[in-house]
């Protein structure tokens, strides 16, 4: 697949609906120079609404709508992209969602349903509710819809002026380090980073087929999905990426630092990129430039009340 190609399409298709997000360079103790890519102050907190609005946009959506599986992020994005549009939405969330995202689906005008146990549950009830009523299924990772409205969030970091030799994204299910892939091939190095208790490509690397695991941890409710998906383990078998895991110490960590040295409010998910820097899981080569996605901006509790 023409994936610079398909990210263009994206780009020009989501254009006027999605923020452009700033960028912000840091000097960070016993690090050094960082830029930071502010995406958790995209709409809905996350860079998911990229991928739903370029899967809603090309369409087309049925009268049944739109349905969609998620830990939470996702489902806020899809949900805001189709009040927007207007068509309606049915989110599917597991428990550990948290009552931070559940309350911001729930502004974005959508059906919720919470549903026991793990994320893998909330795909099977969106998969049957598909089945049933024949909405729209919008994948929070798997599809090429997605997985290209991601990757113009790298397109349009280079297009900022990006200078890092290598980029550090955190991984759930891989739409967005696959959209990144997508967008750079080899051109630069990129550092797919993972909770050591959600290790989806690392475990896919390790095994050399997307295998499922049990997600766990404090950014489960950000980067738990059951397995990688099979377009980004084929963009990162093909691409060389380096995978590298943190623990749940190194992610509150680095989520402390980015609000006390720079009063940037992340969740776990979205500080895991930068805790491969700060607890050593990553050592950089002297002089080598580098950079941080910060991805999302709801944790639970929010920063009030």
């Amino acid at each position: 697949m023409d994936w610079r190609g398909e990210i263009e399409t994206a780009a020009s298709r989501i254009a006027g609906h999605v923020r452009v997000t700033p960028v912000l360079e840091v000097d960070i103790p016993g690090i050094g120079p960082v830029e930071l890519k502010l995406e958790h102050l995209q709409h809905t907190g996350s860079f998911k609404a990229r991928g739903a609005f370029n899967r809603l946009i090309k369409g087309p959506v049925p009268p049944a709508g739109v349905v969609a599986a998620s830990g939470g992020n996702h489902g806020a994005a899809v949900a805001f992209a189709a009040r927007k549009l207007g068509h309606q939405a049915r989110i599917f969330v597991p428990e550990i969602a948290g009552p931070a995202k559940i309350a911001l689906i729930r502004a974005q005008g959508a059906e919720l349903e919470i549903v026991p146990g793990a994320v893998s549950g909330a795909f099977a009830a969106a998969d049957d509710h598909a089945e049933r009523t024949g909405a729209m299924q919008v994948h929070p990772f798997d599809a090429p819809e997605t997985l290209a409205g991601q990757g113009t969030l790298m397109r349009e970091w280079e297009a900022q002026g990006l200078k890092a030799d290598t980029v550090f994204i955190a991984v759930g299910g891989g739409g967005l380090v696959g959209g990144a892939m997508g967008w750079l091939g080899r051109q630069r190095k990129l550092v797919a980073v993972e909770p050591m208790l959600a290790p989806t490509l690392y475990a896919a690397l390790q095994a050399g087929r997307p295998m499922r695991v049990a997600p766990s941890g404090i950014a489960a409710n950000a980067l738990g999905a059951p397995l990688i998906g099979q377009l980004c383990f084929d963009l990162a078998t093909a691409t060389g990426v380096t995978s590298v895991l943190v623990d749940d110490t190194a992610i509150l960590a680095a989520q402390r630092l980015l609000w006390d040295s720079l009063r940037q409010w992340v969740e776990p998910g979205g500080a895991t990129a930068l805790a491969a820097l700060l607890s050593g899981a990553y050592v950089p080569a002297k002089g080598e430039k580098l950079a941080v996605l910060l991805c999302g901006a709801n944790p639970a509790p929010p920063p009030y009340g």
